[in-house]
């Protein structure tokens, strides 16, 4: 997959909370933690679960999350 975004982080989910509408999405990227507000319909498609490697793509205005 490929994004003109250019910060991009390498990472790896620690824990994914689905709520009614929206997920919370944990990812440790290098000892650090990162944590995301996705819609749930988003984390179900992508299907993340924890332990899984992802790319946090972090925008101006928000951070989306690319399954790797």
């Amino acid at each position: 997959m490929q994004l003109s975004a250019r910060n991009q982080l390498k990472g790896r989910v620690k824990s994914v909370r689905l709520g009614t509408i929206m997920a919370e999405v944990i990812v440790d990227v290098g000892g650090q933690e990162v944590v995301s507000a996705i819609t749930r319909a988003s984390a179900e498609g992508l299907k993340i679960a924890a332990g899984d490697d992802v790319v946090v793509v972090v925008k101006s205005t928000e951070v989306m999350i690319a399954k790797a």
